[in-house]
């Protein structure tokens, strides 16, 4: 087999140690190498650096295990061509099977430039995804302490969710808090409504007369403190996130004057900065500025890195598996990709599907009628993540097909489907187009 690269090395990464492999041809055109074991602490891992530094190793096979490659990665990608590999990608043939054996088979693979690197940002992206990933965390976690909330609020005959949208809304907050103090008097709690609510009174008023034990009031008190507390979490996250994506975009235009005008959309021969992606991705239905941030943070803005908007959509998890035996095509199912884009591009699929005449809401009722509700939102969530692809390789805004796009790419069959169907229920059909507007 053709050798590709002289000096290699493979490491098989655990929590507690790290076994690596050193490899090289000699100039007799013979294999040799080395396998040596390392602990995973900081002064390890400098040690590791040093013995592949000896052999003058230029590229480095790593197996992505958990989170213990991190540490690994970041000492050794200082200076070495560091490919990570899915651990799948690289199973050995069943046998013997050892932590020596798997760094030299990692060593081998890369030896002949059989490996696949997976997709690994440069360090201010990272730094992006710690953030926008933590920050879906506590999301999600002030969303469970709001439907602890509700079922405390069930269990003591309150039914305030059965009247207001959101029980975390200015008015019901108040409510509540009210409640939480002390506050029995149901006409006095439906007063704090402001807005619309308060054309709900009388319905306000029956919602709020409940049995509210002394304990109860404990414990709705500490979860609205815990909610306010993840509140300001969210947003002290929120401000960080901001003033990181200022700093990665600074370096691309520290040649331009600060005018104080706030980012804006860059030229298409000059490279696109961050905060002109988020606002590009923020024209698309459904997104806004958080989901936004969680799909650059993801992605990134170098769209080179997938060679297609398919290998983009494969590579989030949005395309259909293959499984196809003997001639007969098995489960489609789509293959596991990246989990807070999957989850970021399904919340704003849902989102656009509720919105007036666009696209992406004709295409959402299209197929779910057909396929169902979640299938038509997985494509819809690719459909997504294609246009963002197009988007950023051209810098340019999302533009909407419009909600008539099916009905007027097939205009003529549309039309003649139902001229048939009306002469079916016994009408007589003459279709005079309308004038042209001047």
């Amino acid at each position: 087999m053709r050798v590709i690269y002289e000096c290699v090395a493979g490491i098989d990464v655990h929590k507690k140690t790290v076994v690596a492999c050193r490899m090289r041809v000699t100039e007799a055109k013979r294999v040799e190498w080395e396998t040596k074991t390392f602990g995973t602490m900081t002064a390890d891992l400098l040690g590791l650096h040093d013995w592949l530094n000896e052999w003058e190793v230029k590229q480095v096979a790593l197996e992505s295990t958990a989170d213990y490659w991190k540490p690994v990665f970041n000492i050794v990608e200082e200076g070495f061509e560091v490919i990570l590999v899915n651990a799948q990608h690289v199973k050995k043939v069943p046998g013997r099977k050892t932590d020596a054996t798997d760094a030299e088979w990692l060593a081998e693979l890369m030896l002949h430039g059989l490996l696949r690197a997976s997709f690994i940002p440069p360090k201010p992206q990272r730094t992006l995804r710690e953030l926008t990933r933590y920050r879906t965390t506590l999301v999600r976690e002030r969303g469970r302490v709001v439907n602890r909330v509700e079922k405390l609020l069930e269990s003591t005959n309150i039914k305030l969710s059965s009247v207001v949208t959101d029980v975390m809304g200015v008015s019901a907050k108040a409510m509540l808090t009210e409640l939480a103090a002390g506050a029995t008097d149901p006409q006095a709690l439906a007063k704090l409504a402001k807005g619309r609510l308060r054309n709900k009174m009388k319905e306000l008023e029956a919602a709020l007369t409940g049995t509210v034990a002394e304990h109860q009031r404990f414990i709705l008190a500490q979860q609205l403190g815990h909610i306010d507390f993840l509140d300001e979490q969210i947003e002290n996250l929120s401000q960080q996130i901001s003033r990181h994506l200022e700093q990665m975009a600074r370096p691309l235009a520290e040649d331009d004057e600060d005018d104080g005008a706030g980012p804006t959309a860059t030229e298409p021969d000059q490279p696109l900065r961050w905060n002109a992606a988020v606002e590009l991705l923020d024209t698309i239905p459904g997104v806004d500025q958080r989901t936004a941030e969680v799909i650059l943070a993801e992605i990134g803005l170098d769209m080179s890195q997938f060679p297609t908007a398919d290998d983009l959509a494969s590579w989030a998890g949005f395309a259909p598996g293959n499984h196809q035996s003997g001639g007969k095509r098995y489960s489609g199912r789509t293959t596991k990709g990246n989990r807070p884009i999957g989850a970021a591009l399904n919340q704003a699929a849902w989102a656009a599907s509720r919105t007036k005449d666009t696209f992406l809401e004709a295409r959402y009722h299209r197929l779910a009628a057909r396929r169902g509700k979640k299938r038509a939102i997985v494509a819809l969530g690719r459909s997504m993540l294609v246009s963002i692809w197009h988007m950023l390789s051209r810098q340019e805004p999302y533009q909407d097909l419009g909600a008539d796009y099916y009905d007027q790419r097939r205009k003529e069959t549309k039309v003649a489907y139902l001229t048939k169907q009306l002469t079916r229920l016994g009408f007589a059909v003459q279709l005079d187009p309308l004038p042209v507007p001047a």
